[in-house]
């Protein structure tokens, strides 16, 4: 009969492999739940299936526009305020202006190779690099907000300060929004990090004003600038770890693929 035939055909083929009788590359893909195509597609951002790559390259190129601007930008104000003011609340935009070049510097690199437009790879080292930085930033901050505690330095804002943390704030939030928008088109983490850094030196630039202000009406608040600087400083800090969970094990995995492959 007909379901006597399906049996012994079925007997025939004996049973089914054993799991270690598979290769590597079919037991990674079942323990990572991926199939092939996905496996192909894990070197590269999700941009790629996104973008055309004539859009994915204009896109690039903004990044790289925004990317330089954000460094003039951030060195110009940074020399002019520094260059007038060193013992002042402005030496906390020094250094999120040390920060910021850093951070714009990398997203420079990440973006200089064409061909690399939606490697995970040089994203995911890029991320780890930025990950460092706000640490190593984070600590000078908290360092010098502590400082200013301890020494009780009072806020002080003339004119000029008042215009470059004016122009600081202004711009710098500009940058950012610029830099999320860029980030999400091309699913960048590394430029959504430079547009958080940007934001943060927004917010320092109001805060020295915010301070100030403060004080000038109250003066036993004086410790309000040094405060918003270890809270900044522990956010960037607090940034700078989780960029590095999230990163590092990703490194490892995509230079895994690469040597795979």
């Amino acid at each position: 009969s007909y379901e006597s035939r399906s049996y012994d055909l079925h007997s025939r083929r004996g049973p089914a492999p054993h799991p270690r009788g598979r290769n590597a590359m079919e037991r990674h893909q079942e323990e990572s739940g991926q199939n092939p195509f996905s496996l192909f597609l894990s070197g590269l951002l999700e941009s790629s299936t996104r973008l055309k790559p004539h859009e994915a390259q204009n896109y690039r190129k903004k990044a790289l526009w925004v990317s330089w601007f954000s460094i003039i930008v951030t060195l110009a104000l940074a020399v002019a305020a520094f260059s007038k003011y060193q013992e002042s609340a402005d030496q906390y935009m020094l250094f999120d202006a040390i920060l910021d070049v850093l951070s714009s510097a990398i997203v420079l690199w990440r973006y200089s190779n064409a061909a690399a437009v939606h490697s995970a790879h040089r994203e995911y080292i890029a991320c780890v690099i930025l990950g460092v930085i706000f640490l190593l930033s984070s600590i000078c901050i908290v360092v010098k907000a502590i400082h200013d505690l301890s020494t009780r330095l009072l806020p002080e804002v003339d004119d000029f300060l008042f215009s470059v943390s004016i122009l600081s704030g202004i711009l710098c939030s500009i940058l950012a929004v610029l830099k999320f928008m860029l980030g999400k088109v091309l699913t960048s983490r590394a430029l959504i990090t430079d547009g958080f850094n940007s934001l943060v030196g927004g917010v320092m630039g109001f805060s020295i004003l915010l301070s100030a202000e403060v004080f000038k009406h109250n003066a036993a608040v004086w410790y309000l600038d040094g405060s918003m600087g270890v809270l900044i400083g522990l956010t960037i800090f607090a940034y700078g770890v989780k960029l590095l969970i999230d990163m590092v094990p990703r490194v490892r995995q995509t230079r895994h693929y690469e040597m795979f492959e």
